[in-house]
């Protein structure tokens, strides 16, 4: 498990590419047959991925977590973005289809990741955060996500929005979890952008063509950076940063935030003129 330090505005400013993303981008969040991960001093939040193939992966413990075993003091949010693939924790089995989500909470002691068809394995992509109270083990499909339609084809940005992980869906201590499908022929999400100081957020994009990227936005909303990305990449972003990003072909992403504030809508909205 690598670990990401925090960097100030300041500091951010006057990095350069490479500074940013070795900074922010988590370049090898997928492999096959492992577990990857990486702790953010951002809310603590640990940021991973798993794709089964030919074995079983289990949600170890890190020595970085002083904890009897992963979830002793944490809870877990996990979406599959590939095939069909099963999780068991405690024992109990869960089946899990593109798009689905699994919440596992604070006490769960056994955490695997298990294949199903090896040539269409799946794609698993784990959020974590600190937890202080004890939530069930919960499923929730993406039919059952509370897909919202926003956006337009006029301004780029035709999207559907799934909320799995928040106060109206599955409940956790903190930890708030969905996607982001973006229409064929619209490319920019979260435009126009906003911040939370309240609390951090990380993406992970996926179904992005091979051979086109997405430009993700981060920084002061009057000192903007970007980040050139690939398929199954993720990166942090700190509470006082936009995030946002345009693609040169329609894709989606995974957001995932924790902090102080749970309330989904909770943002501080940037206009479009106030951008540099």
């Amino acid at each position: 498990m690598q670990s990401r330090f925090q960097h100030s505005p300041k500091e951010v400013a006057a990095m350069s590419t490479s500074g940013l993303r070795v900074s922010f981008l988590i370049e090898d969040v997928i492999i096959e047959d492992a577990l990857q991960l990486t702790y953010t001093h951002y809310d603590r939040v640990i940021v991973g991925g798993a794709k089964p193939v030919s074995k079983t992966i289990t949600l170890d413990n890190h020595e970085e977590l002083r904890a009897d075993y992963f979830l002793q003091r944490r809870e877990l949010g996990i979406i599959n973005v590939g095939g069909k693939g099963i999780i068991e924790a405690d024992g109990k089995m869960y089946e899990l289809n593109k798009l689905d989500c699994l919440y596992v909470g604070k006490g769960v002691k056994t955490v695997l990741f298990k294949n199903i068809d090896a040539a269409k394995p799946p794609v698993f992509f784990l959020l974590s955060s600190p937890a202080h109270a004890v939530y069930p083990v919960q499923f929730l499909s993406k039919e059952n996500a509370s897909p919202a339609s926003i956006g337009s084809l006029e301004t780029s940005n035709e999207r559907t929005i799934y909320k799995y992980i928040h106060a109206g869906g599955i409940k956790s201590c903190q930890l708030v979890m969905g996607l982001t499908v973006l229409q064929e022929g619209s490319v920019w999400n979260t435009m126009p952008a906003h911040t939370h100081t309240r609390r951090m957020e990380a993406y992970f994009y996926f179904d992005v063509p091979e051979t086109q990227r997405v430009f993700h936005f981060m920084g002061e909303p009057a000192e903007t950076r970007h980040i050139v990305m690939n398929n199954h990449q993720a990166v942090l972003s700190p509470p006082w940063s936009i995030h946002s990003g345009c693609g040169t072909s329609n894709y989606s992403f995974i957001w995932g935030m924790a902090g102080e504030n749970y309330t989904y809508t909770d943002m501080d909205m940037v206009a479009i003129d106030e951008m540099k």
